[in-house]
C-alpha cells in the first residue's frame, strides 16, 4: 500500500529536496505541495493524504494552526512537523495541537522514511529518547489545566502505565517495570487511548504532563 503525503514548507528548495529524497521510497508518494499553512489545510481537505509533513514556521497560517485545524476537523490525515528542533520553542505546542511527531531537517534518509511509515501506520513518532528530551526541553513551559476529570475513569494500573508513558518508557520497558507482559501493556495503552480520547501516544504523554504525573526532570 502506497503512503500518500503532502509536503508543506515555505521554502521551495526544501520541498524539492524532500521530494527527491522521498522518490527513492517505493511505498511513499508525494501527492501535493504547499507553501503556507492555509494551502496545507486546503490540500489535506481535498486530497486527504495519509500524512502531511508540515513546517512549523510558515507565513500567514503557520504549521501549528494548520495542524490544529486538521486535527479538529478529524480528517484522516496525520501530521509530522518539520523543524530544526534545537531551540525551537514551538515543538511542544505543535504536539499539543495534534501533531503525531516530528522530523528534523537534517535527519538521515532512513529516519525520514521510518518516521513517515510509523505515523502513517497510526502510531506516534515519539521514541523513548525523544520523549525524554521533550520532557527536559518543553514540559517546564507550563502545563494546561490538568484534565483531572478525564483521569477519574482510569484504573490504578492504567495510571501507572500512563505515568511511565509520560516518562518516556517503551512498552517493553513498562512491562518489565510493572512485571506484566508486553501484550498486557499494549492492552492498557489501547484502553488509555480510548478512555482519554487520545489520538496517539503523543497525546498520552501530554496528558501525563498536564495532570502533574510527570515532573520535568522526573
Amino acid at each position: 500500500m502506497t503512503i500518500r503525503i503532502v509536503l508543506a514548507d515555505d521554502q521551495p528548495l526544501v520541498r524539492a529536496g524532500l521530494r527527491v529524497l522521498i522518490s527513492d521510497a517505493p511505498d511513499i508518494e508525494v501527492v501535493g505541495e504547499a507553501g503556507t499553512g492555509t494551502e496545507a489545510l486546503r490540500l489535506a481537505r481535498e486530497l486527504q493524504p495519509d500524512v502531511v509533513v508540515m513546517d512549523i514556521r510558515m507565513p500567514g497560517m503557520d504549521g501549528i494552526e494548520a495542524t490544529r485545524q486538521i486535527t479538529a476537523e478529524r480528517l484522516p490525515t496525520r501530521v509530522i512537523m518539520l523543524t530544526t528542533f534545537d531551540g525551537d520553542e514551538n515543538v511542544y505546542a505543535a504536539l499539543r495541537g495534534g501533531a503525531s511527531g516530528f522530523l528534523v531537517k537534517d535527519m538521515v534518509l532512513d529516519d525520514i522514511f521510518a518516521a513517515i511509515r510509523v505515523v502513517a501506520a497510526g502510531d506516534a513518532l515519539i521514541a523513548p529518547g525523544v520523549t525524554r528530551r521533550l520532557i527536559q526541553e518543553f514540559a517546564a513551559r507550563g502545563p494546561a489545566t490538568p484534565p483531572r476529570r478525564l483521569l477519574d475513569g482510569i484504573t490504578e494500573r492504567e495510571r501507572e502505565v500512563l505515568t511511565l508513558i509520560g516518562r518516556g518508557l517503551s512498552n517493553s520497558e513498562i512491562a518489565a517495570q510493572l512485571y506484566i507482559s508486553v501484550a498486557t501493556t499494549k492492552s492498557h495503552v489501547a484502553r488509555l487511548l480510548a478512555k482519554l480520547g487520545a489520538r496517539d501516544r503523543v497525546q498520552l504523554v501530554i496528558t501525563a504532563y498536564d495532570a502533574g504525573m510527570v515532573a520535568p526532570n522526573g
